[in-house]
C-alpha cells in the first residue's frame, strides 16, 4: 500500500484548470479572434458598410440592395462589430463594376452547353486602427448554369450563390488575414 502518492489525474487536472488556463487565455495578442477566423484589432467595436451601387453595364436591379446586406450581415453575424451608419473603426465601400452571363461550353452545333453569370465587385476597406490592413482590390466570382435554362429562371439562385463567395472573399482579406 502507497501512502502520499497520487496516482490519478485529479491534482494535476485541477492545476491546469486553476493555473495554466487562465494565464494561457490572458496572453496578450493581435487581436480578438472568433470562431470564424476573423481577427478584429484591439479596440475595434464599430464597421460602416455603405451602400455598393451597380456601375456594370448591365444592371440587375436587386443587385446592389442584395449584394450590400449580405456583407453587413456578415460582418455583423461573425463578428463582434457593431455595425454604424458611418466612421466606423473600419469601413466597406465600393461598386459592382461587373455583372454578364456568357456562353462558355460551345457544342458541335455551335450551340453553348453552359453559360456563366459573373459578378465583379470592386471595394475599399480602410481599418481606421491599423493602416496598414487597408486596401482596394476587385473581387470576381461566377456560377454556371446549363443553357436549356434561361438567365431569368436560374439568376436569383445564381445571385446568392456567387454573392455569398464574393462576401467571403471580402469578409476574409478585411480580417481573416490568412
Amino acid at each position: 500500500m502507497r501512502h502520499g502518492i497520487n496516482t490519478g489525474y485529479g491534482s494535476g487536472m485541477v492545476f491546469i484548470l486553476i493555473f495554466l488556463l487562465p494565464g494561457i487565455f490572458s496572453l496578450p495578442g493581435c487581436g480578438v479572434y472568433s470562431f470564424t477566423g476573423a481577427s478584429i484589432p484591439p479596440g475595434a467595436s464599430t464597421i460602416s458598410v455603405d451602400y455598393f451601387p451597380n456601375n456594370a453595364l448591365l444592371v440587375q436591379p436587386t443587385l446592389s440592395q442584395r449584394f450590400t446586406d449580405a456583407l453587413r450581415d456578415k460582418f455583423t453575424s461573425e463578428t463582434s462589430l457593431n455595425l454604424v451608419r458611418e466612421n466606423g473603426d473600419m469601413s466597406i465601400e465600393g461598386e459592382i463594376v461587373g455583372y454578364s452571363a456568357n456562353p462558355i461550353a460551345i457544342q458541335g452545333n455551335e450551340q453553348a452547353a453552359l453559360n456563366r453569370l459573373t459578378i465583379t465587385v470592386n471595394v475599399r476597406f480602410v481599418n481606421h486602427l491599423d493602416p496598414k490592413m487597408n486596401f482596394e482590390q476587385s473581387f470576381s466570382r461566377f456560377q454556371d448554369y446549363d443553357s436549356s435554362r434561361s438567365l431569368a429562371d436560374v439568376e436569383d439562385d445564381l445571385i446568392d450563390q456567387i454573392n455569398r463567395d464574393l462576401v467571403q472573399d471580402v469578409f476574409d482579406k478585411a480580417v481573416v488575414n490568412w
